[in-house]
């Protein structure tokens, strides 16, 4: 045991994908296209939010919280994939792995929780418009929004320091394209069975439980729309809600299959690119989701554009 004593300062490889240097090459120029597209349009969102008055609203004060969360976890795992495919040095220095795996799990347990707020919102709007501004007040949902970050927070540094005790005598190669906790715990020569015990309990209570809270959400708001006589009404009401029923198919779906499905050594690959999909494409598609869905989230851009556009004349007025 004595040969692992000195982890921290060792390295460790991460595998990511096997393929041809065409493949390689193409890749990365596809990694990079859908990585600027994520960066800019989630920087685009939390942008508008921040400066146009009318998006300031708890629906969109949660999808401001839900953008940095997507620019957080892409600047987490991507720059590095980008890094392994362009230079094929898999290296990863042990800190930096737990690092990587810490800002990875807060913000995959910070999406869950936005995603449950932003349900909770859009109950609170179609079930009790009456009372929605007297609900959701501006203390109400700064709280909202604090406690899942607070909570987030403590939940990945629990696993990050409890993983970074771990003994890795056997083997130092990640079979991912980044530093997962599933990953790290298959790697460790310890006995993990408490670990692997308290990581079914979290995923239970943190993911499992505001999945369902989600649904029953939406239970609720399917079940007042329905109530509502007129079609043009129902319209409105479900409308209000189909952005973010995307966004949670968008992240559960993967997400769930790749958790339940049997888990074996030929699915690495697969797992992978599922991997991919929540971590890389659900960012992109998040701001494009509701954009273009979203007649509010337009008018912003057009009143925004048109303020930048006055501030630039007026500036070469006063400079000409």
């Amino acid at each position: 045991m004595n040969e692992c004593r000195n982890t921290s300062s060792e390295d460790f490889f991460i595998a990511a994908f096997s393929m041809s240097s065409v493949g390689q090459l193409e890749l990365f120029l596809g990694l990079l296209v859908i990585y600027l597209i994520a960066f800019l349009g989630n920087l685009t969102i939390i942008f508008l939010v921040c400066f146009v008055s009318k998006l300031h609203t708890p629906m969109y004060f949660f999808l401001c919280n839900l953008a940095i969360v997507d620019i957080t976890s892409t600047s987490t795992c991507i720059p590095k994939l980008l890094m392994i495919t362009l230079t094929q040095d898999h290296r990863i220095p042990f800190h930096c792995c737990m690092t990587q795996m810490f800002f990875f799990l807060l913000c995959a347990n910070g999406e869950i929780f936005i995603l449950t707020s932003m349900a909770y919102d859009r109950y609170v709007a179609v079930c009790k418009p009456l009372q929605y501004y007297s609900i959701m007040r501006k203390n109400i949902y700064i709280v909202i929004s604090a406690s899942a970050w607070i909570i987030s927070t403590l939940n990945a540094l629990s696993h990050t320091i409890l993983t970074s005790i771990l003994q890795f005598c056997n083997s130092h190669d990640i079979n991912n394209f980044f530093c997962d906790l599933n990953s790290m715990i298959a790697l460790s020569s310890a006995d993990v069975t408490s670990r692997k015990f308290f990581m079914f309990f979290e995923t239970v209570i943190f993911s499992l439980v505001q999945f369902l809270l989600t649904i029953i959400s939406y239970i609720f708001i399917l079940s007042t729309i329905l109530k509502i006589r007129s079609s043009a009404g129902r319209m409105k009401a479900f409308s209000s809600c189909t952005s973010h029923l995307i966004t949670v198919i968008l992240f559960y779906g993967p997400l769930m299959f790749l958790y339940l499905k049997p888990e074996s050594e030929d699915s690495k690959e697969q797992d992978m690119l599922l991997s991919m999909l929540y971590i890389v494409a659900v960012p992109m598609l998040n701001p494009l989701v509701y954009s273009l869905r979203n007649k509010e989230v337009w008018g912003a851009f057009v009143t925004l554009k048109k303020v930048i556009k006055i501030k630039i004349n007026l500036l070469d007025f006063i400079v000409g």
